[in-house]
């Protein structure tokens, strides 16, 4: 795919120029300097001859087959310089020109208009308002770039051309090679996920690094990026989205779930390794590129130093990992060979004075022992350390079976050290906490591979009472669905709901009362009471006939005054839920991702602490489970202290039913069960309240 864009064996340049520091010399430049073995065709009218490649007015005055164009031509002179690229029969394009959709409607027509007018002859487009690419393997710079990397096998696709600068400038600084740099720029054609593919099936690419500011089409990237993670790893930094997290939401649901938050929910689902900045993209990388991954999560550490190692210690601990248990035959190689002022244990403390031998027979008993997955290597720059010398010798034990990251700490001093570990092949990294954060990433990925097959469970369903209720709200212009109706929605879904109905006077109140059987709930029933407890308008455990008039008459006279203007249908009387721990379900529509569900406990863990995960529908038994794992307050619910826990199956299976409603009615956009009153192993949890905002649009399913 894309083979005339990425290894072309002609390529022109349109806006070629004589002139330094012109964009057009720059590019002819580099394709000259890079030592592209291909045909080199400069295109300007008013030029013989540049750079010593004789020059061309027309393309359509070339014999033979161009295979990429790339043009550098003023906002105004790029239609017409396409037109004539697609009447020479060229087969690919890389716009570099600005001045597109990102000035505006004006140039976004412009844009639009371009790539219909290739999309008609099959011809791809990479670009407008970009940098350009390079090959390295192919000796292709056809790029404004000042650098030309060395051959390695990270490749990167960036919305950033300023970003692709920097990557080549620190890639240069830290003598590491790249396959490929991909600027897609405004992505008029091809875009983040047509290149994913490509670079799949790239025998020259290991790794997968992206830069993107938004994402074209959220279910083509999730359908093609967990394709491609199951085949090489791919890190992404997403930037962009705080302020597009902001919106006016009616339910907890959808005012914790953000922009950010969905990309998140949809990296995790496709297996991109997400990194929060620009080091712990390469810091994850470089890791990824030159390391195996590890079998399990035992970390050893080795250091010369006390302090780093409980860094490493610490950081390991808080990721997640484990701090191995080192087996007894190690901890007998190391006394042996080790001062007796040493450490044995873990981490393992070689001591100030260590030299590269000793750092090698730590190295190599970690390597044997079985109770160890992956191995960081601290060094400090001692009077007496040779961290040359050190590198080597630890590079000369890394087998190949267990990842080992290096992190050689200062300045000067341990330069040396660091350039031995790039040739070796070893990451290094300048703080324990980086190491180890790229290990975790590591690990993440390697139990994504081994995650077990995505079956989604169908649950029977009383679709048709949905539609009934759905249309009836649409037809109304009541995008909101309170909790009368969003309960027999629920009861469609089989949730167990508690009985009960409307009541629309207090003796019509106290007759639902006698028939469901006391204590009873009263619950106000208005679509603009959003916070019905913030208003008055919830009552509970009622156990009389008094009780119940009082507290409706109560209601209809408080709830007016407080929320002006409100339509009341009444209250709604149910038998009140047996007790248990309240949690929060529910699910929001994220416009490009689709269904998002969301799990948290209830009361202050949603309100204030917000420990809430999301995960996008639909979702399997396992993905549910991971859910309620993945939150704080997952200890609640096993039972602390005494204190029994809940049934953990019934909260996943209820997440289920909700991503199947959620993927069954796209025109559902927010969901909220909450409370969702979970009890003991057997016991049926109780929808205690529900509610439901819906769209006359509908959105993206899952």
């Amino acid at each position: 795919m894309l083979k005339d864009m990425l290894t072309p064996q002609t390529v022109a340049v349109v806006g070629a120029s004589s002139k330094p520091g012109k964009v057009g010399h720059e590019i002819l430049k580099n394709l000259i300097d890079g030592g592209f073995e291909g045909r080199i065709i400069p295109v300007n009218p008013k030029a013989d001859e540049i750079l010593g490649l004789p020059c061309t007015g027309n393309l359509t005055q070339v014999e033979g087959e161009v295979n990429l164009a790339v043009i550098a031509v003023p906002t105004a002179a790029v239609q017409p310089a396409v037109a004539e690229a697609l009447k020479a029969g060229v087969k690919s394009i890389i716009l570099i020109t600005a001045g597109f959709k990102e000035t505006g409607a004006e140039g976004a027509a412009l844009e639009e208009e371009i790539v219909r007018m290739c999309s008609r002859v099959g011809v791809r487009i990479m670009g407008p308002n970009c940098l350009g690419l390079i090959n390295t393997q192919h000796k292709l710079n056809a790029s404004f770039a000042s650098l030309m990397p060395d051959e390695g096998n990270i490749s990167v696709i960036s919305q950033s051309g300023a970003l692709c600068t920097a990557i080549l400038d620190w890639a240069a600084g830290r003598h590491l090679g790249l396959a490929k740099l991909i600027s897609i720029g405004n992505k008029a054609d091809l875009d983040e996920a047509d290149f994913l593919t490509t670079l799949a099936n790239d025998d020259s690419t290991k790794v997968i690094v992206g830069y993107l500011e938004n994402i074209t089409n959220g279910h083509e990237f999730i359908k093609r990026a967990e394709s491609v993670a199951s085949k090489k790893p791919v890190v992404i930094m997403k930037v962009g989205t705080s302020k597009a997290g902001e919106k006016a939401a009616s339910s907890h649901t959808g005012s914790l779930a953000g922009a950010d938050i969905a990309y998140g929910a949809a990296f995790k689902r496709a297996g991109v390794i997400r990194a929060e900045g620009f080091e712990e993209m390469f810091d994850i990388a470089t890791a990824f590129a030159m390391q195996p991954l590890p079998k399990g999560d035992r970390v050893a550490v080795i250091t010369n130093a006390g302090g780093p190692g409980i860094m490493a210690a610490d950081a390991i601990e808080n990721s997640g990992l484990e701090v191995a248990t080192l087996g007894e035959e190690m901890s007998i190689e190391l006394a042996k060979h080790l001062p007796a002022a040493a450490s044995v244990g873990n981490p393992i403390d070689v001591l100030g004075d260590a030299d590269p031998e000793r750092y090698a027979m730590a190295v190599e008993a970690a390597q044997d022992d079985e109770n160890v997955d992956a191995i960081i290597v601290i060094l400090t720059p001692q009077a007496m350390t040779k961290a040359a010398e050190t590198a080597r010798a630890i590079a000369s034990k890394a087998r190949g079976d267990k990842p080992v990251l290096a992190v050689f700490m200062g300045g000067l001093d341990v330069i040396p050290g660091r350039d031995e570990l790039v040739t070796a092949g070893l990451p290094d990294y300048s703080s324990p906490a980086r190491a180890v954060s790229a290990l975790k990433a590591m690990y993440n990925y390697a139990a994504w591979l081994e995650r077990p097959a995505r079956i989604v469970t169908r649950y029977p369903a009383n679709k048709r009472r949905v539609e009934r209720i759905i249309t009836r709200h649409l037809r109304r212009d009541r995008l909101q669905i309170g909790e009368v109706a969003a309960k027999d929605i629920m009861r469609a879904y089989d949730f167990n709901v508690p009985n009960g109905s409307l009541a629309t006077s207090a003796n019509h109140a106290v007759e639902i009362a006698e028939e469901v059987g006391y204590p009873i709930a009263m619950k106000i029933s208005s679509v603009d009471v959003l916070h019905k407890s913030d208003s008055g308008g919830v009552k509970l455990n009622l156990s009389s006939p008094t009780q119940v008039r009082d507290a409706f008459d109560l209601m209809m006279l408080r709830i007016p005054q407080r929320v002006p203007g409100a339509r009341i249908d009444g209250a709604y009387i149910e038998r009140m839920a047996t007790r248990g721990r309240e949690v929060i379900i529910g699910m929001s529509r994220d416009p490009q991702f689709g269904p998002m569900l969301m799990f948290g406990l209830g009361g202050i863990f949603v309100e204030v602490m917000k420990d809430v995960t999301f995960y996008l529908a639909p979702i399997t038994a396992d993905e549910a489970m991971q859910m309620l794992k993945s939150t704080r307050s997952y200890a609640l619910l096993e039972g602390v202290r005494g204190e029994a826990g809940v049934d953990m199956d019934a909260i996943a299976n209820g997440l289920q039913r909700i991503s199947q409603l959620a993927t069954d009615f796209p025109m559902i956009e927010e969901l909220d069960i909450n409370p969702f009153i979970v009890g003991a192993p057997g016991v049926d949890p109780v929808v205690a309240d529900a509610r439901i905002t819906i769209s006359k649009k509908e959105g993206k399913r899952g």
